[in-house]
Formats: structure tokens, C-alpha cells, sequence
């Protein structure tokens, strides 16, 4: 090899090179106009933020339609398939409609926004001064919304009807929880209080908890569940493959729920914190799986894999109150109470004949509620603070929605007869069964 040769091919090279660069230098600012290419750049990954995670936490609704299906017994799964399609729909239409400006316009420290439908970017347009695409903000809020309908979905399985149920979800999704998400995220008065909720274990999956509790309790239990003697009949689900596939999804979904939640990528510094919370929330629910794991190995003598699958998922809304400022123990610590609290208060709710069909109450309520609660210890809010939000966020979803559940149940009736329980909902009230071959 003609080392001499390239040596001076190299040093013409980086002649050529600087002669092209050091004009460029002696530019004044109007010519290279820095500030507006990185406006741009930060309007693009902003805005790539918002959509990936969004589309990730809408993969979430096929991760609760699996665990959910799953879970209930077989002559119940296509309902729990219909449902899931229905109620996700119904929150995207609400959330134009009525939720994205209940939650996010005009609050200014107040109770809600406005009503009204949301009006988008026009076609062509983009908003540099807010720093994002608003149709993707828009997006990313949506997908939060039906989350939250998702959870009251699994818990009432198997005993309400179909119509009631989505006439609920409207409610839900286009009023109740866009005016608690006003509280805090829209700016209103939680926020101005200096509560902390960073992607939702209170604002949005204990508002579905919550939700899901009034309905189980004015719903009533599933035939046989409980007998008078106080003892609890158990109701295996249909696969728990699937259930497990859906835990997984929803493991994945989650990564977009609190990872976006940083809400900007226009950065080395967000792109930094946004790698901390993936860590973060992966470790927390690795902690609640494995908590579960040796607790149940413990108590049971078994290890029980729905407890494990919902383990994990309690791990995970634990840590989304604050998935980014924890050190790495305080992660782990934080997940695996999560997976504790499971293994606690899925007998207590038998105890209570509270029926829960997937667990929902145990891992979004009370793990949402221990997981904002505890911000403080990395930092974020005070414990007074979070206890208004948690209590005045519980009181308002509990009353109101037990409000909307009664007024249900004396105009329409919210539950299935004795005789439809029994055939099963997917013949009573979809016509069509999941498993038709058994």
C-alpha cells in the first residue's frame, strides 16, 4: 500500500475541507440562522414524543382486551372484546368532543375548562411557539382517557350489561375524568397546591379504580361468588396465555404511558430523563412480579400467576406518579409494595364480597394510591398535598360516578338476569361466542 500517497490525498482533503468551512464561519448570525433549525428540530421530536408514546398506550387497550379476556370465563370473552373495542371508541370521540377542553382550556387554577369539540393544528400548519404539534398532544391525552374506561371494564365482567356500560363510559370519558385531569394537569387548583402526579397513578388509573369500586359494589357480586357462609367460590379464567400476553402489552404500553409523560424530547436533557424513566418503570414492575413470586410461595405454598401478572401491572402504576426522579432501590422498593398490596387486598375484597373479576381495584386504585402518596420520598410534593389530591380526586369519582351507576340502574337496569349470567353474555347479549367449538 502507497502509504506517502494517501497521506497527502488526506491533507488535501482537510485543506478542501477547511477552505469550505471557514467562510461559513465569518458569517454573520442572519445567515446561519441557528435558532430556527433548532425550533424546528425541537418541534419534531416533541411531536414524535407525543405520538409514539401515544400509539404505544393505545396498544395498552388490546393489553387489557387480552388480560381481560383472558381472565373471565370462556362463555364471557367476546363481550370483554367488544367492549374493549367500544369503550376505547367512545373515549376518542368523547375526548374531541368534550374531554381535551374540560381538561385543558381555561382552568387557569380553577375546578374544568370549557365544553366544546377541540380544534386542531389546520392543515399545514404548526405551532413552533407551543413547541409541538397540538393534534399530537391531542392523541397522546386521548389514549390516557381511555385507559381509564378500560379499568372499570375488566372489574364489572361477566354480570352487567352491555348498553349501560357505554352509556357510563360516555359520562366517564367525556366529563369525569377530563375534570379531575383539569385539577392537576390542566393547571387548576391541585396544581396550584403543588400536587405531584406525573403520568397518572391518581389522575388516571385511581379515577378508574375508583370508577370501577362504585360500580362493583352497587352491581352486586357474580352468581356463586359468595356463599352466605362467607365462603368464595373460585371462577378460573378462560386462558391464562392470553392473560399473560396482555400483561406483557400492557409492560410495553407502558413505556409510552410514563416515558411521553416527560412531554418533550427537544433536548439532551429530556432525552436523558426520559431513558431513566424506561429504566425506572421496567425495574418497578420487574419488583412487583418478583415481590408477588416470593410472597405467595410464602403464604400459598404456590405461586399463583394471576397474582404475578397483576403483581407486575401494580409495580408499574406505582411508579408512574413519578417514574423519573428515584434513585434505582427507590424504584424497586416502590414496585414491590405495589406487588404487596396485591397479595393483601385481593382476599380482603373477597372478605368485603366485593367482586372484582381481574383484580383491577387492587393494582389501579390502591396501588395508585400508595404510588402517589409516596412522590415525596424522591422529592416531589408533600405528603399533605397528596393526600387533598388523593382524597378530593377519590371523593369526587366515587360520588359521582355512584350517582351516574344509580341513575343507570332505576332507568335501565345495569344488570344481566340470573338466566343470562348463566348461558353467558357472549349468547345473551353479543351472539357470538368466543370458543363455539366447546
Amino acid at each position: 500500500m502507497n502509504y506517502p500517497k494517501l497521506m497527502k490525498l488526506a491533507g488535501v482533503a482537510g485543506i478542501s475541507s477547511l477552505a469550505l468551512i471557514l467562510p461559513a464561519l465569518g458569517q454573520d448570525a442572519e445567515a446561519a440562522p441557528e435558532f430556527a433549525l433548532a425550533a424546528d428540530t425541537a418541534y419534531i421530536f416533541n411531536t414524535l414524543l407525543f405520538l409514539v408514546g401515544g400509539f404505544l398506550v393505545m396498544w395498552m387497550a388490546a393489553g387489557f382486551a387480552m388480560l381481560e379476556m383472558g381472565l373471565v370465563r370462556s362463555k364471557n370473552v367476546s363481550m370483554q372484546g367488544l367492549k374493549n373495542i367500544s369503550l376505547y371508541s367512545i373515549a376518542g370521540i368523547m375526548f374531541w368532543l368534550t374531554g381535551y377542553n374540560l381538561m385543558y382550556t381555561g382552568v387557569d387554577g380553577g375546578f374544568m375548562g370549557s365544553f366544546g369539540p377541540y380544534a386542531f393544528d389546520p392543515v399545514g400548519g404548526d405551532a413552533l411557539d407551543v413547541g409541538y404539534s397540538t393534534a399530537s398532544d391531542w392523541f397522546f391525552q386521548m389514549v390516557f382517557c381511555a385507559t381509564t374506561a378500560s379499568i372499570v371494564s375488566g372489574t364489572l365482567a361477566e354480570r352487567i350489561k352491555l348498553w349501560p356500560f357505554l352509556i357510563f363510559t360516555v359520562i366517564l370519558t367525556g366529563i369525569l375524568y377530563p375534570i379531575t385531569g383539569s385539577w392537576q394537569w390542566g393547571g387548576g387548583w391541585l396544581a396550584e397546591m403543588g400536587f405531584s402526579d406525573f403520568a397518572g397513578s391518581t389522575l388516571v388509573h385511581s379515577v378508574g379504580g375508583w370508577a370501577a369500586l362504585s360500580g362493583a359494589i352497587i352491581l352486586g357480586a357474580r352468581s356463586g361468588k359468595y356463599g352466605a357462609d362467607g365462603s368464595v367460590t373460585p371462577m378460573p379464567g378462560s386462558s391464562i396465555p392470553l392473560a399473560t400476553l396482555g400483561m406483557f402489552i400492557l409492560w410495553l404500553g407502558w413505556f409510552g404511558f410514563n416515558g411521553a409523560s416527560q412531554l418533550a424530547m427537544g433536548t439532551i436533557g429530556d432525552a436523558s430523563d426520559i431513558s431513566r424513566i424506561f429504566a425506572n418503570t421496567n425495574l418497578a414492575a420487574a419488583a412487583g412480579a418478583v415481590a408477588v413470586v416470593i410472597l405467595t410461595q410464602i403464604i400459598y405454598k404456590k405461586v399463583d400467576v394471576t397474582m404475578v401478572i397483576n403483581g407486575a401491572l401494580a409495580g408499574l402504576v406505582s411508579i408512574t406518579a413519578e417514574p423519573l426522579a428515584p434513585s434505582v432501590p427507590v424504584a424497586i422498593l416502590i414496585g414491590a409494595i405495589g406487588g404487596v398490596i396485591v397479595v393483601f387486598t385481593v382476599p380482603l375484597l373477597d372478605k368485603l364480597k366485593i367482586d372484582d373479576v381481574v383484580g383491577a381495584i387492587p393494582v389501579h386504585l390502591l396501588a395508585g394510591i400508595w404510588g402517589t402518596f409516596i412522590t415525596p420520598l424522591s422529592g416531589s410534593g408533600n405528603y399533605g398535598t397528596q393526600i387533598v389530591g388523593i382524597v378530593a380526586i377519590g371523593a369526587f369519582t366515587l360520588v359521582t360516578s355512584a350517582i351516574v351507576w344509580f341513575i343507570l340502574k332505576a332507568t335501565m337496569g345495569i344488570r344481566v338476569t340470573e338466566e343470562d349470567e348463566a348461558m353467558g353474555l357472549d349468547k345473551a347479549e353479543v351472539g357470538v361466542e368466543a370458543y363455539p367449538e366447546f
